[in-house]
């Protein structure tokens, strides 16, 4: 398989205990009925001149920011799932009579794909997980549609050369947001909601888990915004074409010994089944812009640090305190009227700051939030529930008009419509 750890020369090489095209063996448990789980809404205070200290159970990560090299992914052991099996599976569509729409996927005839070169084996029953993978090729800045069936058919023919029958994975998804079908005989079967095809995308899983191959590297680089929404999109047209719950959404590394999706999408998974867990609610809009994100702005004074890994994403800013109009904003598109949660992703380390000012800007008013930066970072931290107009504009913007010394931190902010 072509996700797999960097020590391999090629991105797409194969895992190596994975030596035949698919598994003889296949999932045969009865699948009874699944409880969606849906992720909790935790709602903040959105008082202006609040102060919003950060849960005391996540300990300081360490000093100040430096320029020292992020984590890579080989530096951290696999993690491993403590129950391969999912639960019992719910009925496909009930969920409160929410239609979750089916997101445009490209089949292997669009795309172009070759035939397959030998008998894809089938299973009559459902899958009952999701495998995130990452094809550790290059970080690509060509997001278009051309450029995504390339990857696509670049898969196919690494795989041919591994020996194998055909694309491993089920589902390819570019970094333009482009979906394809992997392995012939995917996309019936996830439309028809019945059955899958055995794939090749990690040992003792091809007959039970979808497997979804993410274009590109994601050891120390996060997802662009049009992967990022589309996998939501795709994980939860799927989840709710054969009811799979969103917490059996797993990574590669929790099933084999390997570094996919990559440490910096791995640590995005408890925010991909919370984000999947809402589309099936039907409150599904929701956008993240990190510092470096084309929503993100701010000045030189605004410098970048990779020093904590509590960081989201590659890397988030940092300034000192001063009594200056020096703002890192944040901008966004609020798609209509209504009820939207603030919230912001930061390192909490000993030493920053305690009383960092957040200004929410909900198109008819503004409050200032200080939030204590000094613990409890690496985690979504609610700035409240606000009001808000449609429109194109700064949603967000974090000031260095505080008092001391100790940084204030400008790293990712989420906003969801309630």
């Amino acid at each position: 398989m072509h996700t797999h750890d960097h020590s391999h020369d090629h991105p797409y090489e194969p895992d190596s205990d994975l030596t035949v095209p698919y598994p003889s063996s296949r999932g045969r448990n009865a699948l009874g009925r699944r409880d969606l789980l849906r992720s909790a809404v935790v709602l903040g205070i959105g008082a202006a001149g609040a102060t919003i200290a950060a849960p005391a159970s996540a300990a300081p990560a360490g000093p100040a920011p430096t320029d020292a090299s992020p984590t890579r992914d080989g530096d951290a052991p696999p993690s491993l799932a403590p129950d391969p099996e999912a639960p019992a599976d719910a009925p496909r569509g009930a969920l409160a009579g929410v239609e979750v729409a089916a997101p445009t996927i490209a089949s292997c005839a669009t795309w172009g794909a070759a035939a397959a070169r030998g008998t894809i084996d089938t299973v009559s029953t459902n899958p009952n997980k999701i495998l995130i993978h990452h094809t550790a090729s290059a970080n690509v800045t060509d997001y278009s549609q051309a450029a995504g069936y390339q990857i696509a058919r670049d898969i196919q023919q690494w795989h041919f050369a591994n020996g194998w029958v055909d694309t491993g994975q089920h589902l390819t998804l570019s970094r333009g947001g482009y979906v394809m079908e992997g392995r012939h005989g995917s996309l019936s079967r996830l439309r028809n909601g019945s059955g899958t095809v055995v794939g090749a995308h990690a040992p003792g899983q091809n007959s039970q888990a979808i497997g979804i191959e993410s274009q590109g590297t994601y050891t120390s680089a996060t997802p662009p915004a049009q992967l990022w929404s589309r996998l939501v999109e795709l994980c939860a047209y799927i989840c709710d074409q054969y009811g799979i719950a969103p917490t059996q959404i797993y990574g590669h590394r929790d099933y084999t010994a390997t570094a996919c999706p990559g440490d910096v999408l791995y640590s995005m998974l408890p925010q991909l089944r919370s984000e999947v867990a809402a589309a099936l609610a039907g409150s599904s809009w929701s956008v993240i812009v990190d510092n470096t994100s084309a929503g993100f702005a701010a000045g030189s004074s605004w410098q970048t640090s990779t020093f904590s890994a509590e960081r989201y994403g590659a890397s988030y800013r940092y300034a000192t305190p001063a009594e200056v109009s020096d703002l890192a904003t944040y901008s966004a598109t609020i798609p209509s009227n209504g009820s939207y949660r603030v919230e912001a992703w930061f390192p909490g380390i000993a030493g920053y700051n305690t009383s960092t000012p957040f200004i929410v800007h909900t198109g008819s008013g503004s409050s200032t939030i200080r939030v204590d930066q000094s613990t409890g970072g690496g985690a979504w931290l609610s700035l409240g529930t606000y009001a808000m107009t449609a429109g194109t504009r700064t949603v967000v913007a974090v000031s260095r008009w505080t008092q001391g010394t100790a940084y204030v931190i400008a790293d990712a902010i989420r906003i969801t419509r309630l």
